[in-house]
């Protein structure tokens, strides 16, 4: 068993008495597993003992885990979603939680193309805020000086919504960043950002996109971290900046804001930052106006120490992208959170990405774990399964997350693989594999094989009329370029030569695809964050040499089925060498914030 029991010591300086604390709390927390989530369970049960939830399942008041393992079944949202619709609809009778529900965190997951709605009360934000007030302390064992100037971070609030019942319905950063916790947070020369709160909470994107980077510009040499929340994002600033260069050149050469920034806010903040400075404009001309874009953040923010964005997951294919554009600068992953719960924090923020592994804290919610086989059948009613706790994890295998939450998500699965890397203490460490079942995703879009296989059904009916079929298919997220896109490799069986579908039809075919998916990837599109879709045409037997390939490798024949999302070089070139048409999606897909019925 791999256990790394002591954090480092701070090299050459003396811990500050207030990350001390800190990481006297972890170390507490890390030595002590199965007795704070024995206590942590018994404050769910005992405080939620009432609701109409756990009555149902005659729980009787019991807070020991033995029963609730026995009594209270393993669920997925569809399984909550009535519960969930009524507290939508204002029914304020302790149905999950016995605490009221302050507001829905809004999931990048989708349940029948809709967002997922997670139940929330205002206490969680002291536990979240909790878990952000352990980051730094952290951070500063391995990187020393960080007080010493300001991290640029792109920050931003997304659109809501609220329920017939009047609640608010939003995304779980959005949630922070608009609560008094953020917004009045205390002075901490460790957390002092270059974006002031107004051009984060500014509803343009574009504006607060535009205001950012300018606050970045014009305080280049304090910025010592450049992040966001995910790779892509940090991406999609640099893509801005290399579209809006000259304009930001303008502003910082006359002392003067963009006139399309129209947000009042944000212009009152910046007439106190911007001043005339020809010098900086200068500087940004001659390094923007090159063509070679390598090392671009250190170019132009040669203090910085390390970018802070998550590349687990799905946002590892944009590690090579940020190598390129920081010069190799390591990449610092310092969380894992979702909108059910926010779940704990990595240990080693300076490691390389392929190593990054998170401690999850017992304190932050009841954790279950499911033991992951990819063979393995769904689970059922009549069969339930037998969960691990949090300190009885092995080494080397993988697990599905189950969580227990204090505003009543009860054994609910989170559709996240992680696989243990070893211990703090007794603390098991996590490599985040991948969601469950999540085929696509660029940016905070996750799309599964059923719903890619129905935006295929959908858009095959085009074809029709030309008697053509999709006879095979496949896909990948191509992260190449910014914004990245969806690519989608058919195989066509056209009955009548002479009566093919036209490209007009296939461009069509593509739009009609990205009207059927969810509304996560509809939203990215309207936002930019993702690329038009593309169909790329394979020649007729393509599918049959990729099944001979992965038999030369191994495979069984009478196993085999075709992937239905591939990323491995040699098959992306066999495809790409068979590709004989390309075709793109014409316009955006329609998307509305959502009406909550």
């Amino acid at each position: 068993m791999a256990v790394d029991s002591t954090l480092p010591s701070a090299v050459g300086a003396s811990v500050c008495e207030k990350d001390a604390k800190a990481l006297v709390f972890i170390e507490e927390m890390t030595k002590n597993v199965d007795s704070v989530q024995e206590r942590v369970l018994g404050e769910i049960l005992s405080r939620n003992a009432e609701t109409e939830y756990l009555k149902r399942f005659n729980l009787n008041g019991a807070t020991d885990r033995e029963t609730f393992k026995s009594k209270i079944p393993v669920v997925i949202y569809e399984d909550l979603q009535p519960e969930i619709q009524r507290i939508a609809n204002g029914d304020k009778s302790p149905i999950l939680s016995s605490h009221p529900i302050s507001e829905f965190l809004t999931s990048s997951g989708t349940s029948a193309g809709e967002r997922k709605l997670m139940p929330t009360i205002h206490e969680e934000l002291d536990r979240r805020q909790l878990l952000y007030s352990l980051l730094m302390p952290v951070m500063n064992l391995y990187v020393p000086g960080l007080d010493k100037g300001k991290g640029l971070y792109f920050l931003f609030i997304k659109a809501e919504t609220k329920t017939p019942g009047g609640l608010v319905a939003r995304p779980v950063l959005t949630s922070y960043y608009k609560s008094e916790h953020f917004k009045n947070r205390p002075y901490d020369p460790f957390n002092m950002y270059t974006s002031p709160n107004e051009t984060i909470l500014c509803p343009d994107s574009i504006q607060s996109m535009y205001a950012q980077m300018l606050c970045g510009l014009i305080m280049r040499e304090e910025v010592l971290r450049v992040g966001a929340v995910f790779a892509s994002g940090l991406l999609k600033a640099i893509r801005f900046l290399q579209v809006n260069w000259k304009q930001f050149a303008h502003d910082i050469q006359t002392g003067t804001l963009n006139p399309k920034v129209t947000d009042p806010s944000v212009r009152e903040c910046l007439s106190k930052i911007l001043k005339p400075n020809p010098r900086l404009a200068a500087f940004v001309t001659k390094e923007c106006s090159e063509e070679n874009w390598e090392r671009i953040i250190t170019r132009i923010w040669p203090n910085t120490k390390y970018l802070d964005v998550i590349v687990t997951g799905a946002m590892a294919q944009y590690i090579p992208t940020l190598e390129y554009y920081s010069g190799g600068l390591p990449m610092a992953c310092t969380m894992y959170a979702s909108s059910e719960c926010y779940f704990g924090l990595n240990l080693n923020p300076m490691c390389k990405p392929s190593e990054v592994s998170y401690t999850i804290m017992p304190n932050m919610a009841y954790f279950e774990f499911l033991p992951h086989e990819s063979s393995a059948p769904e689970l059922s009613r009549d069969s339930p399964p037998r969960l691990v706790d949090l300190a009885d994890l092995e080494v080397g295998k993988e697990y599905e997350l189950i969580v227990t939450t204090y505003a009543g998500l009860c054994r609910y699965r989170v559709g996240d693989i992680l696989r243990v890397t070893g211990f703090h203490n007794t603390a098991p460490q996590f490599r985040f594999i991948r969601r469950k079942n999540v085929l696509l995703s660029i940016d905070f879009d996750k799309t599964d094989e059923s719903e890619l296989q129905q935006a295929i059904e959908n858009a095959s009916v085009l074809l029709k009329e030309f008697s053509t079929s999709v006879v095979e298919y496949t896909s990948y997220a191509d992260t190449k370029h910014i914004p990245g896109h969806y690519v989608i490799y058919w195989e066509l069986f056209v009955k009548d030569a002479a009566n093919t579908p036209t490209d007009q039809v296939l461009i069509q075919c593509c739009f009609e695809m990205e009207e059927s998916l969810n509304v996560v990837y509809r939203q990215c599109r309207v936002a930019d964050s993702i690329g038009p879709l593309e169909i790329r045409v394979v020649k007729n037997g393509t599918f049959e040499e990729l099944m001979d390939y992965a038999i030369s490798r191994g495979a069984s024949i009478n196993q085999y089925k075709v992937p239905r999302c591939v990323s491995f070089t040699p098959i992306m070139e066999l495809l790409d060498s068979r590709v004989v048409s390309k075709h793109f999606s014409p316009a955006l897909p329609h998307w509305e914030p959502e009406r909550r019925r």
